[in-house]
């Protein structure tokens, strides 16, 4: 079956092209005009991807990916007219997995979103299929769930991609672009934000203490690394 894109935008336009790209790559495309219709799709028609934009009537696009989050780790790539850093941040606070900051390349939003489901997909890699520990903290690759001290954590899918690929790669350093060629499967021009924000994300999530992480390790004027053995 066909990977179904919700594609969230009150642009004609933009919704036109878009889905006009999507389909002829295969996917199965369904469109909405605002939030509220948005939330009604994403809800009734159960995408495997959302192309959200962040300006949008009745209710705005980070409100919708706030609501979205809290029941659903469906990929959300979220579109902005703004160039400016801060609304980027928020939008990938709000859990968002990646963004293209309008006027944007059909082709390129192609290419992420091939990215994103590409990465959803695949078979876990470099980790076996069987749960891994590491100090109270345990990886299930196969159910691609996490838990720490015995409570399940509410990862996002890149989340989780992201704390994988560090994990099973314990003790090695990995730049900002290093890490989004690995997990992203792209690189992102010169913008270390998305890395930065998810991995404070993470630290926030699996971390006692998310301000001297046990984990999730920064080492100064490289990047990060994972740091523990597996039990």
């Amino acid at each position: 079956m066909a990977n179904r894109i919700l594609v969230v935008d009150d642009e004609p336009t933009v919704t036109e092209v878009v889905e006009r790209y999507l389909v002829r790559e295969g996917y199965e495309v369904a469109s909405a005009a605002d939030g509220a219709d948005g939330l009604r799709l994403a809800r009734e028609w159960a995408p495997n991807l959302i192309v959200l934009d962040l300006m949008l009537p009745s209710i705005d696009g980070l409100e919708v990916c706030r609501q979205l989050r809290r029941e659903s780790q469906v990929p959300i790539i979220m579109l902005t007219a703004r160039g400016e850093e801060t609304d980027r941040v928020v939008g990938l606070e709000m859990g968002a997995d990646d963004y293209l900051v309008k006027p944007f390349s059909p082709r390129e939003l192609v290419a992420r979103v091939k990215a994103v489901l590409r990465r959803v997909d695949a078979a876990p890699v470099q980790l076996s299929g069987d749960a891994i520990s590491f100090g109270g903290m345990v990886i299930d690759p196969q159910g691609r769930k996490v838990t720490v001290g015995g409570d399940e954590v509410n990862l996002t899918a890149k989340e989780f991609d992201l704390l994988r690929f560090l994990a099973a790669n314990h003790g090695q350093v990995f730049s900002r672009s290093q890490l989004m060629d690995q997990v992203w499967d792209f690189t992102f021009a010169a913008d270390s934000s998305t890395v930065t924000v998810h991995i404070r994300r993470l630290r926030e999530k699996v971390e006692v203490n998310p301000e001297r992480p046990r984990f999730i390790k920064t080492v100064r004027g490289v990047g990060y690394k994972f740091e523990g053995a597996p039990a």
